[in-house]
């Protein structure tokens, strides 16, 4: 049904004329119960907590840790599993990511930037989730300033089409900033995204050589997330890890407070004052879904 050396249609469009999503093209059905994909899964998970503490790790250390506590790995398997699941080591090198080649990549940014106010530069990350029969991808988008997560999405593939879909979400619901900083990963570097970018009038900046630790903030987003909510809470479900991670990026942004924001919280930051005191804090809350 869909061709993908068709000369004039893109995947894209012929899944739209169609009327299924870009995610189902690439879907491949596995048997989740077989001993070695259960396997795999649990390697996963164990994977994604040491990257957690220790993200400077390459698949040949990576697999020497998992080997210390009793897993029979090779760097291989490791090195595989670490594509899958989007890791990357930190460090500094000329690049950190490989975009598409087809994909224009643009110059940073932020080089010497002061950011002292909200929606002068958004960024946005992937991580992955782990599932008991499988697993998932979630995207933030994150006000810098105010460390506020102001749309994310889940999506079982990692095409751009769930990134696109938080970013429209942002800028639909908190207007548009200034700058839009990510890294050179195939989503953020595809046309469908930055197009949305382009369309908006919003600069695109994206880390090149030696800006390993650009993404901070977004990490110590996910790292309090998998340690505060999803590990402890095992979601089994795409629904379930929809809504609880929903609850807890509510919690984050409204309730939690920051060392870094003076123990502030992110909503606080982005809209000094009383809450009660701007229309425009209560109208945005409700759209997001996150007003009680």
């Amino acid at each position: 049904m869909i061709d993908p050396s068709h000369k004039d249609l893109s995947r894209t469009r012929q899944c739209q004329l169609v009327g299924i999503s870009r995610s189902s093209l690439y879907y491949r059905p596995v048997n989740d119960n077989s001993p070695k994909y259960q396997e795999d899964l649990d390697l996963m998970a164990d994977i994604d907590r040491q990257f957690l503490e220790m993200p400077y790790l390459g698949s040949r250390r990576m697999a020497e840790v998992l080997r210390r506590q009793g897993w029979s790995v090779g760097r291989k398997r490791v090195a595989r599993l670490m594509r899958l699941m989007g890791l990357e080591a930190i460090y500094r090198r000329p690049r950190t990511t490989e975009p598409h080649p087809e994909h224009r990549v643009y110059p940073y940014l932020l080089r010497g930037l002061t950011i002292d106010r909200p929606n002068q530069v958004w960024a946005a990350d992937i991580t992955y989730i782990p599932m008991p029969k499988g697993f998932l991808y979630m995207v933030a988008i994150m006000d810098w300033h105010s460390r506020k997560v102001l749309s994310w999405k889940l999506s079982n593939t990692m095409d751009a089409d769930f990134c696109v879909e938080a970013l429209k979400e942002a800028l639909e619901i908190y207007g548009k900033p200034e700058i839009f900083n990510t890294d050179q990963g195939s989503q953020f570097t595809s046309l469908d995204f930055t197009g949305v970018l382009q369309d908006a009038g919003v600069r695109i900046s994206m880390d090149g050589k030696g800006r390993c630790m650009d993404n901070v903030f977004v990490e110590r987003l996910w790292r309090s997330l998998k340690y505060e909510d999803v590990y402890l809470k095992a979601y089994a479900t795409g629904s379930e890890a929809r809504a609880g991670i929903g609850a807890w990026i509510k919690t984050y942004n409204t309730r939690r407070p920051h060392q870094g924001l003076a123990y502030r919280t992110p909503d606080e930051v982005y809209w000094p004052g009383p809450p009660s005191s701007g229309l425009r804090c209560r109208s945005a809350l409700q759209t997001a879904g996150l007003a009680a």
